[in-house]
């Protein structure tokens, strides 16, 4: 028989290892599953964010493309016109798109001046230039300001339009945009 005490001990590990092993590896799971909950849980803001930028590059491109005149673009003299005098009959306004029923969505009296944008809003979803609801885009709403801006210094305060386009999408998400358009006469 041997009295060597280390040949009869057994190798393994105790019940207190095992347990502060279990709960180690426990805290650590719980770490690594809160950062992937977090990470699922706002995985869908970059969408929203993106569309929320999309619609305004979209809307304030609309707006740039249209004309910056003196006279409405109806009017007879818009094309030629120096100033407001050149005008034949209507000077444009910011306040005149409204007076003389201009919209968005009428084909027969559309937008047709930058100016025309000044307030308009898109509150119940996101519409195309048809009037028609563009579909998964209910939840954002739209809106455009436009006013007069002297920030350019070399040019006239009265011919610098700043626009501004605001959209608002789920989860409070904001997207600003702000773009200028500025006047110029014709050549005479």
């Amino acid at each position: 028989m041997s009295t060597d005490p280390a040949g009869s001990r057994q190798r393994g590990v105790t019940l207190i290892e095992l347990i502060v092993f279990i709960v180690i590896v426990g805290i650590a799971i719980g770490g690594v599953l809160s950062i992937l909950t977090q990470a699922v849980r706002t995985s869908a803001d970059p969408m929203v964010q993106k569309q929320a930028l999309a619609i305004a590059e979209a809307l304030l491109e609309e707006i740039e493309l249209q004309p910056f005149t003196f006279c409405d673009p109806d009017d007879a003299n818009a094309s030629t016109a120096t100033g407001t005098g050149g005008c034949a009959t209507t000077v444009e306004t910011a306040a005149q798109h409204t007076a003389d029923g201009e919209s968005r969505y009428s084909a027969a009296n559309p937008f047709d001046n930058v100016i025309d944008y000044g307030g308009f809003a898109m509150s119940a979803g996101i519409l195309d230039i048809t009037g028609t609801a563009l579909s998964g885009l209910g939840s954002y709403t739209a809106t455009v300001a436009v006013a007069n801006d002297a920030s350019l210094g070399a040019i006239a305060n009265s011919e610098v339009l700043r626009i501004t386009v605001t959209v608002t999408g789920p989860g409070n998400t904001s997207v600003v945009l702000d773009g200028y358009r500025t006047r110029f006469a014709p050549r005479t």
